[in-house]
C-alpha cells in the first residue's frame, strides 16, 4: 500500500496540475520583489494564503543536505511575536489548518481559514517571513523531529529507498543525487550560523510567490498584503547555478536492499526532461497509456492475462531540471523480476514501433480533460498551481490556462517519437530491489 501511495504522489506532479476552466487572477510585485497572485472566488467563506519559496534540496550543498526540507519544520517554531507551538494553535482555534512540504524544488507553506481570518493568515506568513526565531533550542527540537519523520517515512517504510538509488545513477553531478529529506549526520553537524545564513539567502521576498485564493476582496487584500509584507527586506539576489549533465552511456545494473519488505521489485528508470519541456508533458501521457488504469496495456497484460505481477506502474517524475521515467513491477507466483522487466519491455517497444489507436488515444484525451476538471477543486489547490505557474514557468502565472491546451495539440507520433528518445535501454538505470535477509 505504501508503494502505491509514492507512486500516485510522485506520478500526480505539475503535469497534472491545471485546469479545464479559465481561472482569473491579478499579479504584482512589491517593491521588495514579493510576487502577489490573487484568485477571487466566493463560491464557498474560505481562503487559501500560500508562500512558494523557490528553494529545495536542490539548493543545498555536499555535507550540508536536508537544510530545505528542515526549515520546512524550523519555521513552525515561532517568531519574535510569537511563542514556539503557537503558530498551529492560532490556526486551529481560528477554524483554519496549515501544512508544509518540501521538494527537490521548492517549499510550500499554507493555511487555509474562513474567509474572515485572511488577516491573520496573512500576519501568520508574514511572522515566518520577517521574525522566525532561528535559535538553538528550535534547531535541537526540530532535529529530533526530522530523524523521527525520517524513521517513519524512510527507514522503517517498505519500497521508500528506490528513489534514492535511482536518484543516485541518474543525477550523479546534480544535487538532485540526494533526497529533500538529507542526512542526518550533515544536520548534526550544521552550525546555527550556518542555518541562519541559510534562511537569510533563500527565505527572501523576491525568491518568494505569496498567492491568495479565495472569497477575498481584491482591494481590501492588496492593501494587507502591503500592510504585512512590504516592510520584509529584499535580501540579496539569487545566482543559481546550471547543471548539464552528461549523458548516460550504457545500462547501469544496481541491487537495493530493504528490511521493510517480503517482495522483490524491479525497476528501470530512464533520465527524463526537466517540467518545462514539452516531452516532459508527453511521457505523462505515455505514463497513462502504460499503467494509467486498470484498462492500461501493462496492466492488463501482466496483472490480469499473465498474472505475473502483483502490481506494476510506469510514471514520469516530474522535476525542475531534469525528471524521472519509472517503470517497475512487483511479481505474483514467484515470476522472476528479469521475466517482468522483459515484460515491460515489449510493450515499451511497442509504443516506439507502433502508433498507439485511435480508441486509446481518445481515452488519453478524456483522461486528462476529467484530470483537470477535478483539479483545482480546491482552493489551496489552485493556489499552489498559480506559484507553480510562476515559479516553474518562466513567471507565466497563465500557464494554469494554457497546459490543457498543449496537452490537447499532443499527438499520437509525439508519443511514438518521445517513447524512442527517451526509453533507451543503453542509457537506462534497472534496479533490483531485494529483501534484506
Amino acid at each position: 500500500m505504501k508503494l502505491k501511495l509514492l507512486l500516485i504522489a510522485a506520478s500526480s506532479g505539475l503535469f497534472l496540475q491545471t485546469t479545464a476552466q479559465h481561472v482569473k487572477f491579478t499579479e504584482y510585485d512589491l517593491d521588495n520583489g514579493l510576487h502577489v497572485i490573487l484568485h477571487q472566488d466566493k463560491t464557498a467563506p474560505v481562503v487559501a494564503i500560500s508562500v512558494m519559496y523557490h528553494v529545495g534540496s536542490k539548493d543545498e550543498i555536499p555535507g550540508r543536505t536536508g537544510f530545505a526540507h528542515f526549515f520546512e519544520h524550523l519555521l513552525f517554531e515561532g517568531t519574535e511575536n510569537m511563542k514556539r507551538g503557537d503558530f498551529m494553535k492560532i490556526v486551529s482555534s481560528n477554524g483554519g489548518n496549515n501544512n508544509a512540504n518540501t521538494t527537490q524544488d521548492r517549499t510550500f507553506y499554507y493555511e487555509t481559514f474562513p474567509s474572515n481570518q485572511l488577516e491573520l493568515g496573512l500576519w501568520l506568513e508574514s511572522e515566518r517571513m520577517l521574525h522566525p526565531k532561528i535559535e538553538e533550542a528550535g534547531v535541537r527540537t526540530q532535529n529530533e523531529v526530522v530523524k523521527e519523520e525520517k524513521r517513519m517515512r524512510v527507514d522503517n517504510s517498505p519500497y521508500s529507498r528506490y528513489i534514492e538509488a535511482i536518484s543516485a545513477h541518474l543525477f550523479e553531478g546534480h544535487p538532485y543525487r540526494w533526497q529533500p529529506i538529507g542526512a542526518m549526520a550533515d544536520l548534526d553537524a550544521a552550525k546555527l550560523e550556518e542555518f541562519q545564513a541559510f534562511f537569510k539567502k533563500y527565505y527572501v521576498p523576491s525568491n518568494a510567490v505569496l498567492t491568495i485564493a479565495g472569497d477575498i476582496n481584491i482591494e481590501n487584500t492588496k492593501e494587507l498584503v502591503s500592510k504585512y509584507f512590504s516592510e520584509v527586506p529584499k535580501g540579496t539576489p539569487i545566482v543559481k547555478p546550471n547543471y548539464f549533465l552528461k549523458p548516460i552511456s550504457g545500462e547501469i545494473i544496481d541491487t537495493a536492499y530493504d528490511a521493510n519488505i517480503q517482495i522483490p521489485a524491479i525497476f528501470a528508470a530512464y533520465r527524463a526532461p526537466g517540467m518545462k519541456s514539452r516531452d516532459n508533458k508527453v511521457l505523462g501521457m505515455l505514463s497513462t497509456l502504460l499503467s494509467g488504469s486498470g484498462s492500461s496495456r501493462l496492466s492488463i497484460r501482466m496483472v490480469d492475462a499473465q498474472k505475473t505481477a502483483l502490481q506494476v506502474s510506469a510514471f514520469n517524475f516530474t522535476l525542475e531540471d531534469y525528471g524521472m521515467y519509472i517503470t517497475l513491477a512487483l511479481p505474483a507466483n514467484n515470476t522472476p523480476l528479469k521475466d517482468l522487466l522483459a515484460d515491460i519491455d515489449e510493450e515499451v517497444t511497442r509504443v516506439q514501433n507502433e502508433l498507439i489507436t485511435e480508441k486509446e488515444f481518445k481515452k488519453l484525451q478524456n483522461q486528462f480533460e476529467n484530470a483537470f476538471v477535478s483539479t483545482n477543486s480546491s482552493m489551496i489547490g489552485l493556489a499552489e498551481n498559480l506559484a507553480n505557474g510562476y515559479t516553474f514557468e518562466n513567471k507565466n502565472t497563465n500557464a494554469v490556462n494554457e497546459q490543457l491546451k498543449e496537452i490537447q495539440s499532443i499527438t499520437r507520433e509525439e508519443i511514438r517519437e518521445v517513447a524512442r528518445k527517451y526509453l533507451q535501454k543503453d542509457s537506462r538505470v534497472v534496479l533490483y530491489y531485494l529483501p534484506k535477509k
